[in-house]
């Protein structure tokens, strides 16, 4: 007998790093609080085209991928959400999106210190950053990969 499929959302959370600042954008919802650019993968995308998208979408800055961070599988009774956490750096100097619009009210660099004046929406904010901060591992991003690509050494 066949198993009923899981249904499973797949979401992208960006971390760009310039320096030591990071970018964070301001959310139109969950309270207006401050979060790392994140969302959905639409159909058709893959999830660094995700990450991609949601960064220039929330913030307004095109990025430059380094690596993955965590992959993360939540199951979630008969549904279940995966979400891959990636770690960035800006393409160029665009300077971060100010005008509110659907996606965010804005985003901005922060250093560390920063934090402390911010309404986060979570604590994982601050404790992904400090992760990174003290040499937490970054993954190379060929652990991506579709079915069928060949195996290369």
């Amino acid at each position: 007998m066949a198993r009923k499929p899981i249904q499973t959302a797949f979401y992208t959370l960006v971390v760009v790093r310039s320096g030591d600042r990071f970018l964070l954008v301001q959310e139109c919802k969950h309270n207006q609080q401050w979060y790392f650019p994140a969302g959905r993968v639409e159909a058709g995308e893959t999830f660094v085209e995700a990450a991609r998208r949601e960064a220039l979408e929330e913030a307004g800055i095109p990025i430059i991928i380094d690596g993955i961070l965590r992959m993360e599988h939540t199951p979630l009774g008969n549904n279940a959400r995966v979400r891959m956490i990636f770690v960035a750096r800006p393409e160029d100097d665009t300077p971060p999106k100010t005008v509110p619009d659907n996606q965010s009210l804005g985003a901005s660099w922060f250093s560390w210190k920063d934090l402390e004046k911010l309404s986060l929406r979570s604590p994982h904010v601050k404790e992904i950053l400090n992760y990174l901060a003290h040499g937490g591992r970054i993954y190379p991003l060929n652990l991506i990969s579709f079915e069928g690509a060949p195996y290369k050494i």
